[in-house]
């Protein structure tokens, strides 16, 4: 995680978190333009995400939601004003883009097909987004209008590199997808935090909720290839999971999908 040192956090912000956070370091630590995080160094660490207003909702009560699982940080606040911000508790630990897991590539994709299976395997009875699979096909059929559409997610297989043939693809396709687990929606190796080799917590949850498994495992294994520059680690990763819960027609649909994400 990259953090640029401020001298203070933006004027903006809602005055009593400015007041809360009045004297400490403070740090920029965004990667993702839809989104601004500041990190304050008190209270042994916190983090002050800054969106849009009514985008940060979903992710504070599922934030919220997985801490009551033992597998995310603790909200503090969740302020909606003319900006959503959402403040967090640091979890303990370090990111999986630390260089102590990338050298150990094999160990890292085995580790997190082992615990996203354990996360798939979770009671969903009392989870607050009851059908993700839903909003993530109108998410899909969102993207297609507004004419959001990267094909390098698509697998290369499927030979689709124009939107109009990626949405008939998923619109015969889509009937496949289910909803039937925990997911993460975003399982890639900045949003999982480890202290040693064991899981600490998820972070970046606005996309979790109850949905297909596919989601994440095309995640986990797309975000092995981009951050270890191989896709060697994708069958350890599956096989760790559990390879008879793959379907790879499903993986395909998935990378279609994505392409309008």
């Amino acid at each position: 995680m990259q953090m640029t040192k401020l001298q203070k956090l933006p004027s903006d912000l809602p005055v009593e978190l400015l007041a809360r956070f009045s004297g400490c370091d403070v740090y920029d630590s965004s990667s993702s333009p839809e989104a601004r995080v500041y990190f304050a160094d008190a209270d042994g660490g916190c983090f002050i995400k800054v969106s849009k207003r009514g985008t940060l909702r979903k992710e504070a009560l599922l934030t919220e939601y997985f801490h009551l699982l033992g597998l995310g940080a603790e909200v503090i606040c969740s302020v909606s004003g003319e900006k959503d911000v959402l403040v967090t508790k640091k979890i303990r630990g370090r990111d999986l883009t630390d260089r102590r897991y990338l050298d150990e590539p094999r160990r890292l994709a085995s580790r997190m097909g082992e615990l996203l299976r354990e996360l798939h395997e979770r009671d969903v009875s009392d989870c607050p987004v009851k059908n993700r699979t839903a909003e993530y096909l109108e998410s899909f059929e969102e993207g297609y209008r507004i004419g959001r559409f990267d094909p390098s997610y698509i697998d290369k297989s499927l030979n689709i590199r124009d939107a109009d043939t990626a949405r008939d693809y998923v619109l015969k396709k889509r009937h496949l997808l289910c909803t039937e687990a925990l997911i993460h929606g975003d399982f890639c190796l900045p949003n999982v935090i480890f202290d040693g080799w064991e899981l600490s917590g998820y972070i970046d949850l606005g996309a979790a909720g109850v949905g297909d498994r596919h989601i994440d495992l095309f995640w986990g294994a797309w975000t092995l290839n981009f951050n270890l520059g191989t896709n060697e680690y994708r069958n350890v990763f599956f096989n760790a999971y559990g390879r008879e819960l793959v379907d790879e027609e499903k993986l395909l649909l998935i990378s279609a999908i994505e392409a309008f994400g």
